[in-house]
C-alpha cells in the first residue's frame, strides 16, 4: 500500500525523534497522584468518550425498549440524587470531626496556658499536631499514595480524558475522608475544600462502576453505566457536589465544575449538577439543624459552612473603588508568586520523595514541628492588649474559637497575635471577616500572621497526606485585605471585615484564575449579595495581572505530576502544522478477519488503545478502510475464544456468542492486560472476524488538516482517537492512526 511509501520516505527522518518517543514509552512515568509524592510509578489510561458504533453495539441498543429507557434516566437522576447526599454527609462529617478534634486540642492547650505551664502546653500542642500529621502521612503512604493533595488535578485530568489507576478507588476515597481530617485537626495550613472535591469524584465514580464482580455486589440496571461518557458525566456532578459541601455554596459548585475542571460541557449535564448541589445544600442544612441543639460537640462555634458574619447594610461609595483595584493587583502578583514560589517547592520535595517512603515522613514531620512552634511561639512577639468595652462578644475567649484569645495576657486582656495562629484555620478567617472589628488587630501583627501564613500554605501543600489550597488562600487572602483596609485608613468607608473578604477573592483569582465561581462562593460563604460588583472587580483585576506571568495554580500541578493534558486554545505554531507533520510509523493495523496470533503480536509491542481495520479483495473489492477497533475490545474477543479455523466471515451472530456486559468497562484504573491472556500454540493459527466489533464510523480527517484544528476536535469532541488520511481518493493510502493515548499526537502538542 501507498502508506508503506510514505512510512519509508520518513523513516529516516523521524529516526531520532522516534527513538526519544519509544524511550518515553517504555520508561517509567511518574504520573499525577504519584509524582510529587513519589511513590511507585503507574501507566497512564486514555478514556474513550466517543459513541462506539459498530454492528454488535447497535444490535443491542435495537433490542432495548421503552423501559431500559425509563430504568436508564431513573438511574442517572438517582445516582445524581445519592451523590449529593453522600457528599453532603461526608462533608458535614469532615467540619464535625475536625471541629471537635481540633477544639479539645485547642482547649488543652488554652487549660494549661491558664495554669502558666507553658511548656507542657506547647508540648501538647506539638506533639498532638505531630501526631494528627504523622497519622495522616502514613496511612495515605502506605495505604493510597493517590490520596495526597488536594486531588483537584486527578480529576480535572480525568475529565479532560486521563486515567490513572487508583485515583477514584474505594481505598483513596476512604484514605482521603481520614486522611484530611487528621491533616486539616493537625493545624497545618491546608484546606478540606480541595479533598472534597476529590471525595465527591471518588463517590460518584464508585456508584457508576456498576457494582463489584469481587464481592457480588452487581446489579443489571447498573451496566449501561460501564462506559466512559457517563462517568465522566457523574464523575463532573460529583466534583460540583464536593465544593457545595465544602462551602455550603451549591450554586458555587456546580459554576466550578464548569469553569475549573470540566473540559466538555452540556446543557443537561448543567440540570444534573445543579440538582445534585441542590441536594447537598438540603442534606447540609438538615444535618446542621440538628447540631443546633447541641448534640455535636464543639460544631457550630465556627467550621467552613457559612462565614455570615458580614454587616446586612454593607455600604461602598465611588471612593471605594481605587482601593478595590488595589486589591485586584496586589492579589494578582501575589497570586502569581504564589504559584511560582510552590512550583518551585513542589519541584524539591519530588527530589527528597522519590527517596524513600521514609524521606516523605520525615518531610511531613519537619513541616508539622516547624508550623507548631510558628503558630504557639510567634504570639508571644505581640503585646497584650486590653479588651474593648463596645465588645458583645465574651474578651478572653477562653477555651473556644474567638476574636480574644488570652494566651499568656493577664485578666482583661488579649493577644490579638494568638487570635490569628492560636486557632483553626477556619475560626481565624472568621475573625477576620468579622465585620466591626476594626480596632481589634494591630497592623504588626497582621502584616506577621500574613507574611507567616503566605509560606506555611506554600511549605504545607505537597506533602505525602490530603490538603487542599482553597483555605490557605482565603486565609491569606483576607489577612492581606484587612492590612490594605487598616493602611487606607480615611481614604476608605469600607469595613475592615469586607476588606478581608475583598482580599480573599483577589488573591483566590490571582492563584487560581476562577472568576464566576470564586464569585459565587465568596457571595454564598458570606451571604452578603451587596459585595457582588466589588468583588466581580478585584476578580477580574487580579486574574488579568496574574495571567501576565504564569499560568493557575492547578495548570502548573498537572504539569508537574506529569499528567497529559490537552489545553482549551491552541498554540500559535499549531496553525503552521499539519497533522501528518507529527505522525509516526509504521502503522499497526488489523485486517476484517484477522490471525490471533498477529493480534497478540501486535497487542504485547504497542501500546495503542486503538487500531484501524482494513478490508481487502476477497472481503472487498479494493482496499478500504472499514473502521477502528478498540484494545478493550480486542482483548474480550482473545479472552472468550470465539475463533475461527479459516479465514472467513463468521457466520454465526455476534449476539448470540456474546453480551453487552461483556465488553463494559471495569471501574476506573482498572483494565486487562494481554499479559494475563494465554493462548495454545493451535489457537495463535486461528482467525477472529473483527467486522461486527469495529466502530465503522471513527472521526477522519485529511492530512492537510491543521494540528490547531485538531487539537479543537479532539477537545471539544472528547476523542480517544483520529485517523489521518491523504487527500487522494484510495483510502487504503492511510498514513496514521493519531492515538490519544498521548504516543504520537499528544507528545507532539
Amino acid at each position: 500500500m501507498a502508506t508503506a511509501a510514505v512510512v519509508a520516505e520518513e523513516e529516516e527522518m523521524l529516526v531520532d525523534e522516534q527513538h526519544r518517543v519509544d524511550l518515553r514509552r517504555s520508561a517509567s512515568n511518574t504520573t499525577s497522584q504519584v509524582a510529587i509524592v513519589g511513590a511507585h510509578v503507574c501507566p497512564i489510561e486514555s478514556l474513550d468518550y466517543e459513541l462506539i458504533e459498530n454492528d454488535f453495539f447497535k444490535q443491542d441498543w435495537r433490542s432495548r425498549g421503552r423501559s431500559h429507557i425509563f430504568r436508564y434516566v431513573t438511574l442517572k437522576w438517582s445516582l445524581c440524587f445519592l451523590i449529593g447526599a453522600l457528599a453532603g454527609a461526608v462533608g458535614f462529617f469532615n467540619n464535625l470531626a475536625v471541629e471537635n478534634i481540633a477544639g479539645v486540642k485547642f482547649v488543652v492547650t488554652s487549660n494549661m496556658m491558664l495554669a502558666r505551664k507553658y511548656g507542657w502546653a506547647f508540648a501538647v500542642f506539638a506533639g498532638s499536631n505531630f501526631v494528627l500529621t504523622m497519622f495522616a502521612s502514613v496511612i495515605t503512604a502506605y495505604m493510597a499514595p493517590a490520596a495526597a493533595g488536594s486531588g483537584i488535578p486527578e480529576v480535572k485530568a480525568y475529565l479532560n480524558g486521563v486515567d490513572a489507576p487508583d485515583i477514584f478507588s474505594l481505598r483513596t476515597l476512604v484514605v482521603k475522608v481520614v486522611g484530611c481530617i487528621a491533616a486539616v485537626s493537625s493545624s497545618l495550613h491546608v484546606g478540606k475544600a480541595g479533598p472534597m472535591v476529590h471525595t465527591g469524584a471518588c463517590i460518584a465514580s464508585i456508584l457508576g462502576q456498576g457494582g463489584s464482580r469481587k464481592y457480588h455486589l452487581t446489579c443489571k440496571w447498573l451496566r449501561y453505566f460501564k462506559n466512559d461518557r457517563d462517568r465522566r458525566d457523574l464523575v463532573t456532578c460529583g466534583a460540583g457536589a464536593g465544593v457545595a459541601a465544602a462551602f455550603r455554596a451549591p450554586v458555587g459548585g456546580v459554576l466550578f465544575a464548569l469553569e475549573s475542571v470540566s473540559s466538555w460541557w452540556r446543557s443537561a449535564l448543567l440540570w444534573r449538577a445543579f440538582f445534585t448541589a441542590a441536594v447537598v445544600a438540603v442534606v447540609l442544612r438538615a444535618l446542621i439543624d440538628i447540631c443546633r441543639s447541641g448534640k455535636c460537640g464543639l460544631f457550630g462555634k465556627g467550621g467552613l459552612i457559612m462565614f455570615d458574619v458580614t454587616s446586612d447594610t454593607a455600604a461602598y461609595h465611588l471612593v471605594d473603588l481605587p482601593p478595590a483595584i488595589l486589591l485586584g493587583i496586589i492579589g494578582g502578583i501575589l497570586g502569581s508568586f504564589y504559584n511560582f514560589i510552590l512550583d518551585k517547592v513542589l519541584r524539591i520535595y519530588n527530589l527528597i520523595n522519590e527517596k524513600g517512603t521514609g524521606y516523605k515522613l520525615l518531610l511531613a514531620a519537619t513541616i508539622s514541628i516547624f508550623t507548631s512552634c510558628c503558630l504557639f511561639g510567634l504570639p508571644w512577639l505581640a503585646s497584650c492588649r486590653p479588651c474593648p468595652a463596645d465588645q458583645s462578644e465574651d474578651c478572653p475567649s477562653i477555651g473556644r474559637s474567638g476574636n480574644f484569645k488570652k494566651f499568656q495576657c493577664p485578666p482583661n486582656q488579649y493577644n490579638d497575635l494568638a487570635s490569628l495562629f492560636f486557632n483553626t484555620n477556619d475560626d481565624t478567617i472568621r475573625n477576620l471577616y468579622s465585620a466591626g472589628t476594626d480596632s481589634v488587630f494591630q497592623k504588626s501583627s497582621i502584616l506577621l500572621f500574613f507574611v507567616t501564613s503566605y509560606f506555611l500554605g506554600i511549605v504545607s501543600y505537597g506533602l505525602v497526606a490530603p490538603s487542599g489550597l482553597f483555605v490557605p488562600l482565603i486565609l491569606t487572602g483576607a489577612t492581606y485585605g484587612r492590612l490594605v483596609g487598616m493602611l487606607m485608613g480615611r481614604h476608605s468607608t469600607l469595613d475592615h471585615g469586607l476588606f478581608a473578604i475583598l482580599g480573599s477573592a483577589s488573591l483566590l483569582g490571582g492563584s487560581m484564575r476562577m472568576t464566576v465561581s470564586v464569585c459565587v462562593i465568596i457571595l454564598e460563604l458570606t451571604n452578603n449579595l451587596l459585595l457582588l460588583p466589588l468583588v466581580m472587580l478585584v476578580l477580574l483585576i487580579s486574574k488579568t495581572v496574574a495571567d501576565t506571568f504564569n499560568a493557575n495554580i492547578y495548570d502548573m500541578i498537572v504539569k508537574l505530576k506529569g499528567l497529559p493534558y490537552l489545553e482549551a486554545h491552541a498554540e500559535p505554531y499549531m496553525r503552521q502544522l499539519t497533522v501528518s507533520d507529527v505522525v509516526t510509523g509504521p502503522l499497526q493495523i488489523f485486517h476484517g478477519v484477522e490471525k490471533v496470533g498477529n493480534i497478540v503480536h501486535v497487542l504485547k509491542t504497542t501500546g495503542h488503545h486503538g487500531f484501524p481495520v482494513i478490508d481487502e479483495p476477497p472481503f472487498s473489492d479494493s482496499p478500504v478502510l472499514f473502521g477502528l477497533v478498540l484494545r478493550a475490545h480486542l482483548l474480550v474477543l482473545l479472552k472468550k475464544r470465539e475463533f475461527l479455523h479459516t479465514c472467513a466471515l463468521s457466520g454465526v451472530d455476534a449476539s448470540k456468542q456474546f453480551s453487552a456486559d461483556d465488553f463494559a468497562k471495569r471501574g476506573s484504573g482498572k483494565r486487562d492486560s494481554i499479559d494475563n491472556i494465554e493462548l495454545t500454540t493451535e489457537e495463535m493459527e486461528m482467525y477472529i472476524d473483527l467486522h461486527p466489533f469495529t466502530n465503522t464510523s471513527p472521526y477522519t480527517v485529511v492530512e492537510t488538516m491543521s494540528l490547531a484544528k485538531a487539537l479543537i476536535l479532539f477537545r471539544e469532541v472528547g476523542l480517544g482517537h483520529l485517523l489521518v488520511v491523504p487527500k487522494s481518493s484510495s483510502v487504503s493510502d492511510l498514513v496514521s492512526n493519531i492515538n490519544y493515548v498521548y504516543t504520537t499526537f499528544i507528545e507532539y502538542i
